[in-house]
């Protein structure tokens, strides 16, 4: 548990980097052109910036009906704001690959007991970010439908 705290706060204390990486992979890539042109850059950074910056909490003491509540926000807020759907998951999914790009780089194992720390987080922010996007989509739809009726 030691070695998964320690890559917790690792990411915690670099958010403001992460989220500033995050936001240029996602102005570069084109399967998210239309999220960039519809979610403000300082939107999108802040609120990435939150969960990274607060990631101990999201993944030890928040439960799934925080994650719930949070990403069905996310997905309505999007998609009022016209973002595709698709590029709505592609975003969510860039946060998660940028964690593990960061990680693979700054999180140096210096002893195999820490692998299981290492493998731990892992399966505790694929959790995370599987719950993010199923409640990100549920969000979108919800609102689709309100706003078809």
């Amino acid at each position: 548990m030691l070695a998964a705290q320690r890559l917790v706060r690792l990411i915690e204390t670099h958010s403001d980097g992460l989220a500033a990486s995050l936001l240029e992979k996602t102005q570069q890539s084109e399967k998210t052109a239309n999220y960039i042109d519809r979610v403000p850059p300082e939107d999108l950074r802040q609120r990435v910036r939150e969960i990274y910056q607060h990631l101990g909490q999201w993944l030890i003491s928040k439960r799934e009906a925080d994650v719930e509540q949070r990403y069905l926000e996310i997905g309505a807020l999007r998609c009022r704001q016209g973002v595709l759907f698709s590029q709505l998951l592609w975003a969510t999914l860039l946060v998660k690959d940028n964690l593990f790009e960061f990680l693979n780089q700054e999180a140096a194992i210096e002893r195999p007991s820490e692998v299981f720390g290492e493998l731990e987080i892992v399966q505790l922010l694929n959790q995370f970010f599987d719950q993010a996007v199923y409640y990100a989509a549920l969000g979108y739809e919800r609102t689709r439908t309100q706003a078809a009726a």
